[in-house]
């Protein structure tokens, strides 16, 4: 369970977040002032920092300085309301890995945070590339550059099973029995409706595709860049 310190002092909002976060399955360890924070940070060195700029007493620049003085790695995601261009810069020049301004959506700050916690591990990144997409099946996502494609859960486990078997042939009637339990024509035809759905969110990368095996099932073909 990834463990997330965001430090808020507008309680609505921090409430909503950190509650959705939960939700999502993340450890999250809230505060609303800098001193408490960081106490916090030393203690549980947590795996991402989710941090507002405006808060009494010590703001989020400062804390954000005094993080980096002894961690250059833990990913820093400023959200705020401060949207001038002069802020922008000054965040990421104390070594911010991210910016988003108030209001977002929680969609967006789960995709920006998990995109930063798999760059600080290339392996994961590694593992979880369909070629140029990246493929978040923990929340149901495929992310290409910085647009993110949301996937139904079954369009999510179903793309996962057939990456675990890329370039290998996965039998219709084992996808049938796992995903829709048993085996008809009415099960058969919403599966085709299912990997056309997979084929048009895959269709941005020309390296990646969906075959169809005749009489046997369907094979998630994988080809190197050019």
């Amino acid at each position: 369970m990834m463990n997330v310190l965001y430090i808020e002092d507008e309680q609505g909002l921090a409430k909503i977040v950190a509650d959705s976060l939960l939700y999502k399955g993340y450890k999250v360890s809230h505060f609303t002032n800098a001193t408490e924070a960081l106490g916090s940070f030393n203690a549980e060195k947590p795996d991402i920092i989710v941090l507002d700029i405006m808060m009494p007493e010590t703001d989020g620049f400062t804390l954000a300085s005094k993080i980096r003085e002894t961690d250059l790695k833990i990913p820093i995601i400023f959200v705020t309301a401060r949207t001038q261009t002069k802020d922008v810069v000054h965040g990421f020049e104390i070594g911010a890995n991210d910016y988003l301004k108030k209001p977002f959506s929680i969609d967006e700050l789960i995709v920006r945070m998990n995109f930063q916690l798999k760059l600080r591990n290339p392996d994961l990144i590694k593992r979880d590339m369909i070629g140029k997409y990246f493929a978040d099946f923990k929340n149901q996502r495929l992310i290409l550059d910085d647009k993110y494609i949301r996937l139904s859960y079954r369009e999510s486990e179903l793309l996962k099973k057939l990456f675990e078997n890329k370039n290998s042939i996965l039998k219709r009637k084992e996808i049938l029995e796992e995903f829709w339990d048993y085996e008809s024509f009415f099960t058969g035809r919403s599966l085709d409706v299912f990997i056309s759905r997979l084929r048009a969110h895959l269709k941005e990368d020309p390296t990646v595709s969906i075959v169809n095996v005749r009489g046997a099932g369907y094979m998630l073909i994988i080809r190197p860049g050019e």
